[in-house]
């Protein structure tokens, strides 16, 4: 294990130290997964993840870890693998990853002014799974009945990792989110999924469409400042209904404020015999070194 090097970035961050931080070790095929999974525990980020190889037919050969187990996919891990990948390994404008989901392609993407750029992934059409009970997930987040809005459905959406969208009537409710875990270990064990994802078309900044937030005590992590799987899915749901009036979206969306790790995720989508997908956001180099 010594002497593999790793990387650390914030994803999602509009500046240094915010987004969602993110370990990318060189792994290369030299470790376990029990000290990739020991790894990923000492960085105690929401997930690491480990570049085994050089490029096999067009794609980087990428596992992700969350301090609990492997996963098949997850946006920030993807973008931020992706950014190291351009930045540190020359792998150019157009980056690959194979997933345990699949090949995930990025692209980079002029965003602002003053050169900044945005990393963009596509990401597997979405999958829309049961719609719930808009009064259990109230019980869920600890809100009371009337602050989930039910004009729109609270449903299983997946890209590649599942989340159950809540809509919310206000960011007033959003703030007020306080896990009841022992409902949401009951809505778990019912339905396999582990990501919860709240949001409400009430953000903070003019430029903003929507604010959310993510809640996954099921992975070990109470709260995370942006997820790119979750508002992949989120996407695919606003297109599919119409929650801006059309199946076209291209929306920004504010995460992470509650936390102090303000993050901010463009999303695009289509919806058409399936939903097109597109999650960017920038990526903020914060240091690198070897494990010891």
């Amino acid at each position: 294990m010594a002497g593999v090097p790793f990387h650390l970035v914030d994803v999602f961050a509009e500046r240094r130290y915010a987004g969602n931080q993110l370990a990318v070790v060189e792994s290369r095929g030299s470790l376990s997964d029990e000290e990739m999974l020991d790894i990923t525990r000492e960085m105690n980020y929401s997930e690491t993840t480990f570049v085994e190889g050089d490029p096999v037919d067009g794609a980087w050969p990428v596992r992700i870890f969350t301090q609990k187990e492997e996963i098949p996919f997850a946006g920030h891990p993807t973008l931020g693998t992706a950014a190291v990948l351009r930045e540190r390994f020359g792998a150019g404008d157009d980056v690959t990853l194979r997933l345990g989901a699949g090949d995930i392609p990025v692209e980079v993407r002029p965003d602002g002014s003053e050169g900044a750029e945005a990393y963009w992934m596509t990401q597997n059409a979405p999958e829309f799974g049961a719609e719930l009970e808009h009064a259990r997930l109230a019980r869920v987040l600890g809100l009371d009945e009337g602050d989930v809005d039910r004009e729109w459905p609270v449903q299983v959406v997946s890209t590649g990792l599942p989340s159950i969208l809540v809509p919310l009537t206000g960011r007033d409710a959003l703030g007020r989110v306080d896990v009841d875990r022992t409902a949401y270990h009951a809505l778990y064990d019912e339905t396999g999924v582990e990501n919860v994802f709240p949001f409400c078309a009430d953000p903070r900044e003019d430029d903003h469409h929507l604010a959310a937030r993510m809640f996954s005590p099921g992975h070990g992590l109470y709260e995370d400042p942006a997820t790119g799987s979750a508002n992949g899915n989120l996407a695919g749901y606003l297109a599919r209904h119409r929650y801006f009036g059309d199946g076209e979206v291209a929306v920004s969306v504010e995460q992470g404020y509650e936390m102090g790790r303000p993050s901010v995720l463009h999303l695009e989508a289509e919806d058409g015999e399936e939903v097109s997908v597109r999650v960017g956001g920038r990526v903020e180099s914060v240091a690198e070194g070897e494990l010891l």
